[in-house]
């Protein structure tokens, strides 16, 4: 992870988790995730303020939510308390064992990673997953450069083009786009691991 974009994250945490959960709930991503995913252990791979991993393990899909941000972290584990939440940062994922998960879910995340880290990031997410598991990439589309928001965070552009190379070997099964007046236009991929 972007340290810039992870101590933003770490000094305004609280900030950022009641923005997030005042949002109106993304009822198409959940939708996709009752689509595609397998009935089982669900990884929320940069869980944030926790809502994801709340809803999978509501819905049918256990989860438990990862997270590089000490702030974020805390936050998710006061409003969801019957969510396990722990540390791991990508690309590493360390401490999480391989072919673990039945679906990895890592919502909005890449986007921050430095475009080196981005295809080490994707193939350790499909090696925590069971042969066959699915797995759901969200990234915010930036294009031209890679740039900074005022307020540090790291947005790295064409991740798309890194994410697709990484999934060679893999069935796309959902590949599209959806605008959110928040946050731009989102890109979703969705695949199955060999």
């Amino acid at each position: 992870m972007d340290k810039t974009t992870l101590a933003v994250y770490d000094a305004a945490a609280p900030a950022f988790v009641q923005r997030w959960l005042t949002e109106d709930e993304p009822a198409d991503l959940y939708a996709l995730f009752r689509q595609f995913f397998r009935p089982g252990l669900t990884a929320d791979i940069g869980s944030g303020s926790g809502r994801d991993a709340a809803w999978l393990a509501a819905n049918g899909f256990p989860a438990i939510g990862y997270d590089l941000s000490e702030g974020l972290l805390a936050q998710a584990r006061v409003r969801f308390p019957h969510i396990e939440f722990k540390k791991a940062a990508l690309p590493e994922l360390s401490g999480i064992p391989a072919r673990h998960f039945d679906n990895v879910c890592c919502e909005t995340v890449l986007m921050h990673l430095p475009r080196e880290e981005i295809a080490p990031a994707v193939a350790r997410m499909l090696e925590i997953l069971k042969p066959g598991g699915v797995i759901y990439m969200s990234f915010r589309l930036t294009e031209n450069a890679d740039h900074r928001e005022k307020d540090g965070r790291l947005f790295t552009a064409y991740v798309g083009d890194h994410v697709r190379r990484a999934l060679a070997g893999h069935e796309i099964l959902f590949d599209g786009t959806v605008a959110r007046a928040a946050g731009g236009t989102i890109q979703r991929l969705i695949a199955r691991a060999a």
